[in-house]
């Protein structure tokens, strides 16, 4: 027991044996009660369980605790599957990373708070009250009170079976089954349509509210994520007039820095629908830098309360499609006004800072500018132009400037993983021309680091003035995270003390140790795995994976509010109002009253916004990849796995990232057991094993691009399909659909990483 405990408090270990076992809700009353505590000692037990929650080893508030990674004793379970008959549910509110997937709890018949539910009552989508348990190998909940439905929309393709009944096969692949049709709303079979329930009985089916024309149209895979995540697409009216009336307001020359003679230059990719930042600099004479970032001034147009300001808050960020843009601005700020255009003359919020010989930030300022933008350069087009010897002294100047700021960043030895990110290439007509992994080039490093410059001096410069920050917040990996890392290092015959001092240098030594390309590959994933997810917060924690003490998103106010507070902060704190405006443009463009005393509000709901467009962003890539390789059926790929669970496997093919499954039942005759510690399948007959990491050829069985799910068979030396453990007869669907008629569904969660980093935008 840690000396700075009363020795009568109970261990750890008993205190999450006690959560576990106990059957009703476990708050600290319920542990000082159960363990006999009394005055000092529950203060001491206070201090105890704060800590076990740092450590990652508990969760949930005083009130009720939980063990990490379980499930609260009561708990909203929301179905997500039928089982043989059983319901099978998840938190209805589980939101942790994308590396932990929500665990599954089976609904056990019988009489709950004096209600009985039969199996049979319950169908996906349900929403119940539940005391939960953990019992052998698995969850289970025992339901309470079947909870109101919470109408939330069903996006789906009608399909017509033999007998003429209308069913809506849903595109979410956690949702096997199919609803009735009720009321086809003038749809007809293979429209892919948005549907509500049509009752409060499970057999009122559903009610076609909207229809969204052909599934397998390219332009519908985004339109699939928009509204299967909910995404606010279209601008209210008066958010579109304020937008008129705030670009034509005049930018005050007399009381902003003109800085129109420098050539600032703005690097992005290619196909950038907006330019909300830019750089420049030049030697000072001292073997140091003078350097301006210049962003944006967003805050200028979108003042606080306005309907432009309430419509961005509710999207939070903008959302980056293969075919479109789902802006946080309207689209006069967000590609014209407000977006730094080469030759015409913007309105900046700039970051001037100086860089020593050694690549450290010295000093800072910050002004409201006007910037002319001399040049609008593609990555790769700066990249060339530098590797070509025909750069012009500017771009000259900012790799210089930038190997000084690389130096200062690899003494500080941030996380460094490199993974692959998929790029999706389209026609004119928008059909997928090319999917590849896009390359990572120096000029992506330059501009990067010269936006963690700006990011970190806009923090440190709202710190000396005891502003309100909008910190980007990113922990150390969990206690939990560790021991799972370290036990699958274990497997690889590597080590990883938990004694030590957790810091993103020690992973990035255990990298650097791989020789394998492939292996490599892996660890990186596997630390990528372990990271805790970035947040915003008013509350600093600094950002573990940077290896920075404070820091801040000033870079992006065109596609991300966090940004655009951090800009109305910055105006606050150093005096940069501009006149007044006149007419309906709200007078401030600072900080609200209101949002100075409501920052932790706000930032928990920008960074579920955030989550939102990531896996938005992820889903569509994954049916464009399904969608290119619908034509390929039955080819055979290069794979690695990604995953391991108790059904099968999940890989992914090597240079392209197309992630699938492969059911347990076609490994082969022999029965295979799931080696959780070693994430590994293994025959009982012959040993055969399948681990993460391990590569090997798979023939394609199915790409359905209307859920973005692939699935895999493996193949002998010949390339013939290995001979499946028995023929498993397929589940019968309620609306007895066949063939080419029948939308194949996947259950189960993909084994990648949920954080992907985007190469392509600044951090």
């Amino acid at each position: 027991m840690p000396s700075k405990y009363n020795a009568s408090l109970p261990s750890r270990e008993q205190i999450l044996t006690f959560l576990q076992s106990a059957e009703t809700i476990v708050g600290k009353r319920e542990i000082a009660r159960h363990f006999g505590l009394k005055g000092q000692e529950k203060i001491s037990l206070k201090h105890m369980l704060k800590d076990m929650a740092e450590e990652g080893l508990i969760d949930g508030k005083k009130t009720a605790y939980h063990r990490m990674g379980g499930v609260p004793k009561v708990t909203v379970l929301r179905v997500v599957d039928i089982e043989e008959g059983e319901a099978i549910a998840i938190p209805d509110s589980w939101q942790p990373d994308d590396a932990t997937p929500p665990p599954r709890l089976r609904l056990i018949e019988g009489k709950q708070g004096g209600a009985r539910y039969s199996r049979s009552a319950l169908k996906v989508g349900d929403r119940v009250l539940a005391r939960t348990e953990e019992a052998g190998n698995g969850w289970r909940a025992h339901p309470m009170k079947k909870l109101p439905a919470s109408h939330e929309s069903i996006l789906g393709v009608v399909e017509v079976d033999a007998a003429g009944r209308a069913w809506l096969s849903p595109v979410d692949k956690r949702i096997r089954n199919s609803s009735p049709i009720a009321d086809l709303g003038g749809a007809e079979s293979g429209n892919l349509v948005l549907a509500e329930p049509a009752g409060r009985g499970p057999r009122a089916g559903v009610k076609v509210v909207e229809l969204l024309g052909d599934p397998l149209a390219p332009r519908s895979y985004s339109l699939i994520a928009i509204h299967k995540y909910g995404i606010p697409h279209l601008f209210a009216e008066d958010a579109i007039e304020d937008a008129e009336i705030a670009a034509a307001l005049p930018l005050s020359e007399d009381r902003r820095e003109d800085l129109r003679h420098l050539p600032i230059v703005a690097i992005d990719p290619i196909d950038a629908r907006d330019h909300d930042d830019a750089i420049w600099a030049e030697p000072d004479g001292q073997g140091g830098f003078r350097a301006v970032v210049a962003i944006a001034d967003v805050s200028f147009y979108v003042r606080p309360g306005s309907a432009i300001d309430r419509e961005a808050r509710k999207r939070g960020n903008s959302v980056y499609f293969p075919d479109r843009v789902v802006p946080m601005l309207p689209e006069l700020l967000s590609a014209d006004v407000c977006s730094l255009r080469a030759g015409e003359d913007r309105a900046a919020m700039v970051c001037h800072i100086t860089i020593d010989g050694e690549g450290h930030v010295t000093g800072w300022r910050f002004t409201r500018a006007l910037v002319r933008i001399a040049e609008v350069i593609p990555y790769e087009q700066a990249q060339a132009r530098i590797d070509e010897g025909t750069a012009s002294e500017n771009l000259l100047n900012l790799w210089a400037a930038w190997k000084a700021l690389a130096a200062a960043r690899a003494a500080r030895d941030p996380l460094d993983l490199d993974l692959p990110e998929r790029r999706v290439v389209l026609d004119q007509q928008g059909r997928i021309a090319e999917i590849a992994m896009r390359e990572r080039l120096d000029a992506h490093r330059v501009v990067e680091d010269f936006m963690i410059a700006a990011n970190v001096a806009a923090a440190k410069a709202l710190e000396s003035k005891t502003a309100p920050v909008v910190y980007r917040v990113h922990e150390v990996p969990t206690r939990e995270k560790l021991v799972a890392l370290r036990e699958y290092f274990d497997s690889l015959g590597k080590k990883l003390a938990l004694g030590q001092v957790i810091t993103p240098s020690l992973f990035n030594r255990m990298i650097k140790d791989v020789t394998d390309p492939a292996e490599k590959a892996l660890v990186m994933e596997a630390v990528l795995r372990s990271q805790t997810q970035a947040f915003y917060s008013p509350a600093n924690a600094g950002h573990f994976g940077l290896s920075l003490g404070c820091y801040a998103h000033f870079t992006s106010p065109i596609r991300r509010y966090s940004d655009l507070l951090v800009h109305r902060a910055l105006v606050d704190a150093f005096g940069l109002e501009q006149p007044k405006p006149k007419g309906r443009v709200p007078e401030d463009s600072g900080l609200s009253e209101q949002d100075r005393g409501d920052l932790s509000r706000i930032t928990d709901a920008i960074s579920l916004t955030e989550r939102r467009a990531m896996e938005a962003e992820r889903d569509t890539i994954d049916r464009y990849v399904a969608a290119w390789l619908s034509a390929r059926i039955g080819e055979v790929f290069p794979t690695r796995i990604t995953g391991v669970q108790k059904f099968g496997l999940f890989a992914t093919i090597v240079g392209l990232g197309g992630d699938g499954l492969v059911p347990i039942s076609v490994l082969g005759r022999e029965y295979f057991h799931h080696d959780e510690a070693a994430r590994a399948l293994v025959g009982d007959q012959t040993g055969t094993r399948f681990a993460i990491g391990d590569l090997l050829d798979l023939r394609l069985a199915e790409a359905n691009p209307l859920t973005g799910a692939l699935k895999f068979e493996p193949v002998d030396a010949d390339g013939q399909a290995v001979e499946p453990r028995g023929a498993r007869p397929e589940p019968k669907r309620k609306n007895g659909l066949k063939g080419k008629d029948k939308v194949k569904h996947m259950v189960g969660k993909r084994g990648r990483p949920g954080n992907i980093r985007h190469q392509g935008r600044k951090r």
